[in-house]
C-alpha cells in the first residue's frame, strides 16, 4: 500500500509532463488545418496515441531492454520540430510571390489534413513510446498502476489538445513557444538514450 502512495504520484508527474507534449504536438498540427477539419485530426491524433500506448505497454519489458531506444525516439521528435518550424515559418510570412507561399495557396484542405496526420503519427510514435517507458520503469511490475498510467495520459491529451488548438488558432505567435519546447524535448530524450549508448559501448 505504502508503494502504492509513492508510485501514484510518480505516475501522474509523468503522465502530466509527457501526455501534455503529445497534446501540444496534436493542438499545433490541427491549428494549421482547415477549420471543418481539425476535430477529425484531433480524434485521430488522439485515438493512435491511445492504441500506440497500449501496444508499447504490452512491449513495455521488451523496449525497457533495448538500449538507448530514447535516442531514435529523439531523432524523430527532431523531424517533427523541423516540419513545425516550416510551417511556421510559411504562415508567417507575408503573402509575397514565392515558392513557398504559392504552395501554401495551392495547399487543399485535405493536403492539410494530410501532412498534419503524417506529423502526429511520428510524434505520437516518439512521445507514447516516452510515456510508456516511463510509467513502466515507475509500475515495474504493477499492473494496475501501468493501466491507471495510460489511462490517465490519454484522459489528458483529450483535455489539453483541444485547448492548445484554440489558444495556437487565436494567438499564432505562441507556436514559437510550443516549437522551443518541443526542441528541447527531443535534445533530452536523445542525451538520455544517447548517454545509455555510450555506457553500453563502454566509452564512457
Amino acid at each position: 500500500m505504502i508503494d502504492y502512495l509513492i508510485m501514484v504520484p510518480q505516475i501522474i508527474f509523468a503522465d502530466i509532463i509527457l501526455s501534455g507534449d503529445n497534446a501540444l504536438v496534436i493542438g499545433m498540427a490541427a491549428a494549421g488545418v482547415d477549420q471543418k477539419y481539425r476535430k477529425f485530426a484531433i480524434i485521430m491524433g488522439l485515438a493512435m496515441a491511445a492504441i500506440l500506448r497500449i501496444i508499447f505497454a504490452v512491449m513495455a519489458s521488451f523496449l525497457l531492454q533495448i538500449p538507448g531506444i530514447l535516442f531514435f525516439g529523439g531523432l524523430l521528435l527532431c523531424w517533427v520540430c523541423w516540419r513545425f518550424y516550416k510551417d511556421i515559418r510559411g504562415h508567417s510570412h507575408s503573402p509575397q510571390v514565392t515558392a513557398d507561399t504559392a504552395s501554401m495557396e495551392k495547399e487543399t484542405p485535405l493536403g492539410q489534413l494530410k501532412k498534419a496526420m503524417i506529423t502526429i503519427t511520428v510524434a505520437d510514435v516518439s512521445m507514447s513510446l516516452d510515456n510508456v517507458l516511463a510509467i513502466a520503469a515507475i509500475a515495474r511490475d504493477e499492473v494496475l498502476l501501468m493501466v491507471f498510467g495510460i489511462g490517465l495520459a490519454i484522459a489528458i491529451m483529450a483535455l489539453c489538445a483541444t485547448v492548445i488548438m484554440k489558444i495556437l488558432t487565436r494567438f499564432p505567435i505562441l507556436a514559437y513557444a510550443g516549437l522551443v519546447f518541443l526542441i528541447y524535448l527531443s535534445l533530452d530524450l536523445m542525451y538520455e538514450g544517447g548517454h545509455e549508448l555510450l555506457h553500453l559501448t563502454g566509452l564512457i
